[in-house]
């Protein structure tokens, strides 16, 4: 398991002025299942038809800083993402970030169990908690949320979070005011102090995506009836999709802790996941594709395995979350503490590029801002975790621009 480094405490003159002068910093349901979350600490640590992993993997990947083999196709270049602004601060370890159909967000608090709405101006309201949460002492508590793609006529909200019997998936209706009418859809997904996953979100076919880590149980991420090292795709009552590979929530296995999904504009499914001692990695998900875990850790020759369209050394990323805007993957970095941007055109994933470096800390989750011609992101910090060193209400969420 992996201890994080202690932060530094001095800064040389050269990064000094570079951040003074706004530069960054860079470095080349009703259905029961049977069935978690990486931090830098013990652990590295209703649609019709699907339209994720139209691409398939044909190159292995490497290593951030070493050479690559050329991508089939070269990805565009795009403008340099901006210096953040804060948009709130005073947060406690925020995780999950979803948009309402206003443009405003609801966040999560992982270990007060409460979900906030934050306008993009930085108002910032409580509007519940989520019952039936428990920590772990390590990565476990509420994790992600998700608004439904229909909210303005079902009023549901999503969230996964770690319970006393597993880590769950659970409606909740929203009325715009308050969270009320709680209900499991999913459980018995195995938990554990860490590697607990706990990232969902809709998929462009209107089905919801959910990422389960192996619950410190390697074997379990290569055992399809199990839906821990999983990405699952189910419909909005927690039944499986429409197309499944296996017939059951599996949509994807041989994981280890991945915590991050998105979408290209091309409906690719692209997934960044925590490695162990080794790499950290970012696939491109492809319905039914063993990813390797615990076999593999990174690009690997076992038959049948997939490789990673890139991987890093886990102290330069410890990913937590993805989000594909200007063309490119965004990466938030936890033990790394920087935001990678991996241009991608097609299946190909280009050189990937860091910004923030040890300036912000651990670095939780990244979502692109909503709304015609928008091209910013959010950015949350998780400082106040027992992996960081910030106090609580030391978190803060940001904006960048991609300008």
């Amino acid at each position: 398991m992996r201890t994080r480094p202690a932060r530094r405490a001095t800064w040389t003159v050269a990064v000094t002025a570079a951040l003074a002068a706004g530069f960054l910093l860079s470095a080349p349901g009703t259905g029961r299942a049977i069935g978690t979350n990486h931090v830098a600490g013990p652990s590295h640590t209703a649609g019709a038809g699907h339209t994720a992993g139209t691409g398939r993997i044909t190159a292995p990947s490497h290593t951030a800083g070493s050479p690559a083999p050329a991508p089939a196709s070269a990805p565009a270049a795009a403008s340099e993402p901006g210096s953040p602004k804060t948009v709130s601060s005073g947060w406690s370890i925020p995780w999950g970030l979803s948009w309402l159909p206003d443009g405003s967000a609801l966040l999560t608090e992982r270990d007060s169990f409460k979900v906030y709405t934050l306008t993009q101006s930085g108002t910032k309201r409580q509007i519940g908690e989520v019952p039936n949460v428990v920590t772990t002492g390590g990565e476990g508590g509420l994790l992600s949320i998700a608004v439904s793609p229909s909210w303005k006529s079902d009023h549901y909200v999503y969230v996964m979070h770690t319970a006393a019997d597993g880590n769950r998936i659970a409606r909740m209706a929203f009325d715009g005011s308050a969270l009320s009418d709680y209900k499991v859809l999913v459980d018995g997904i195995r938990k554990n102090t860490y590697h607990n996953g706990g990232r969902i979100k809709f998929g462009p076919d209107g089905y919801l995506y959910a990422t389960t880590g192996d619950a410190q149980s390697p074997d379990l991420a290569q055992d399809k009836t199990s839906l821990n090292g999983k990405i699952l795709r189910m419909t909005p009552d927690g039944t499986p999709a429409p197309g499944n590979p296996f017939g059951s929530l599996v949509y994807s296995y041989g994981h280890r802790n991945p915590q991050g999904i998105t979408w290209d504009a091309e409906g690719r499914l692209w997934e960044g996941e925590l490695g162990d001692s080794k790499y950290d990695e970012l696939n491109l998900i492809e319905p039914g594709k063993n990813y390797g875990w615990p076999i593999c850790e990174g690009g690997c020759s076992a038959t049948g395995m997939t490789d990673p369209k890139r991987q890093w050394p886990v102290a330069e990323a410890s990913p937590s979350a993805v989000a594909y805007a200007d063309g490119a993957i965004y990466m938030a970095a936890l033990r790394g503490e920087r935001l990678w941007r991996i241009p991608v055109a097609g299946t190909s994933a280009g050189t990937p590029k860091a910004y923030y470096t040890n300036h912000y800390g651990r670095l939780r989750t990244v979502e692109s801002v909503p709304g015609p011609g928008t091209k910013s992101l959010w950015l949350t910090t998780t400082n106040a975790d027992n992996n960081g060193d910030g106090e609580a209400g030391s978190d803060k969420v940001f904006q960048i621009d991609l300008g």
